[in-house]
């Protein structure tokens, strides 16, 4: 099994560059053996390596990863663990009645496992915030989608309540809003601070972490699988891939994945005087209410006062992107920015990437068993902060003969359908998208 693409990830990502410089890579230098080998870092390696470490107390675990534990898409994301569906193919993220209750129950699940994380690792408060979630509106149209949302909420039985514009200036500073719906279960985190937290911690825990070292080979020697990296090996008989979309580039579910990019800017930290012209709290984050329209992150902490925009998605299956994407997207960014924020005109923006979503067109995550002793926790659908640990979690479960609901529904889900041929994928997926953003309008 030679891997066919190693991560490339476009720009610097602003949340990791707010922390600073890690500690030096240990990459992995001699030939090891391990009882459990998880491959990848971000949400869904993390998890799996905790619960294994919960389960398993005397094993070995060796993780690997081909960049820096918050470099890669674990650290590019808007930092929102979100509880309720949040199906960015829909039109205001709901669905099927009992699939959305089933799909809460588990992020519900996946935000526990990672809230326990969070208190045993004693992470500092900005890392893990239960914050509710706001989805907000512009237009008449975004303002109909809560409307949708928050009927199809209260038939699940669900708390929300509608803001009114007052209410989102209150929150925001901004009069572009005019209107919110608020629910109290989300959790708004840093997310390269919460993922570099956890493979910190885990590293003292019988957890061997090496990064800077991509798997460029798995191959099957007996009993055992054996993971080639530049320098060394490690031969382990159990290996979890928590490489969300490169499961294809480990020869796996090869035309089932869709690959898409989304990207966001932050701008520089705010002056005490630019913060006052402002207004508004400090901290808070909304989403939009069309999946297509842009989020909005005001942070406060290390770093500074800071606003993070994130809107565009592109659909590229060879999973790169070049640097004139993000130089092309930052003009969306910043028309963005400027139409929410006239009061900072003079405010620039310091950092600016782009992040790997996963996604499958029947919206089915892989927590699967693909070859004896090969566990896959991939494609999250764009939502890999909870789906990502609920998937790490999972794994780990069914590897050791655990049993759960969630864990039955993960198991016996489709696999991913397959896509048409990916020039077509290409310009369908990319038409759609545009078509979409188009209609989100101010939303966007």
């Amino acid at each position: 099994m030679r891997v066919k693409r190693l991560p490339r990830d476009p720009g610097p990502a602003g949340w990791d560059k707010l922390l600073g410089k890690a500690a030096p890579a240990t990459p992995l230098e001699q030939d090891t053996t391990a009882d459990w080998l998880v491959i990848g870092a971000g949400f869904a390696g993390l998890a799996a390596a905790r619960r294994l470490s919960q389960l398993c107390p005397a094993d070995r675990i060796v993780m690997l990863d081909a960049t820096r534990v918050g470099a890669g898409p674990a650290g590019r994301n808007s930092g929102f663990m979100i509880d309720l569906p949040h199906d960015l193919a829909s039109e205001n993220y709901s669905g099927a009645l009992e699939v959305d209750r089933a799909q809460t129950e588990d992020n519900r699940r996946a935000i526990a496992f990672a809230q326990t994380m969070a208190d045993d690792f004693n992470m500092p408060p900005e890392a893990f915030v239960k914050s509710g979630k706001i989805n907000s509106s512009a237009t008449p149209k975004g303002a109909l989608h809560n409307q949708e949302f928050a009927r199809h909420l209260a038939s699940m039985e669900e708390p929300h309540e509608m803001l009114d514009a007052q209410a989102m200036r209150d929150l925001t500073g901004t009069t572009y809003y005019t209107g919110g719906l608020f629910t109290p279960g989300a959790v708004m985190i840093q997310p390269a601070m919460f993922v570099r937290s956890v493979a910190a911690a885990l590293q003292s825990n019988r957890v061997h972490l090496h990064e800077e070292s991509p798997v460029t080979a798995l191959d099957r020697v007996g009993p055992d699988w054996v993971a080639t990296t530049p320098k060394a090996r490690v031969t382990a008989p159990n290996v979890v891939l928590a490489v969300n979309g490169h499961l294809e580039s480990f020869g796996h579910l090869t035309g089932r994945l869709m690959h898409v990019f989304t990207y966001a800017s932050m701008t520089r930290a705010l002056t005490t005087a630019e913060c006052a012209a402002l207004g508004g709290q400090p901290v808070w984050g909304v989403t939009p209410a069309d999946p297509l329209g842009t989020t909005v992150r005001r942070i406060s902490g290390q770093g500074g006062d800071r606003i993070v925009i994130r809107n565009r998605f592109t659909f590229d299956p060879t999973m790169e992107v070049r640097d004139t994407r993000i130089d092309r997207v930052a003009l969306d960014h910043d028309r963005a920015f400027a139409a929410r924020f006239p009061m900072l005109r003079d405010v620039t923006m310091e950092h600016r990437w782009g992040g790997r979503l996963c996604l499958s067109y029947n919206n089915v995550q892989v927590v699967k068993e693909i070859e004896q002793g090969l566990w896959a926790a991939c494609c999250q659908n764009g939502l890999g902060t909870a789906k990502g640990t609920l998937a790490g979690v999972l794994v780990a479960e069914a590897a050791n003969g655990l049993s759960s609901p969630a864990l039955t529904r993960a198991l016996t889900a489709p696999l991913p359908k397959k896509l048409p041929p990916a020039p077509l994928a290409r310009v369908g997926a990319n038409a759609r998208l545009r078509w979409g953003e188009w209609r989100a309008g101010r939303e966007l």
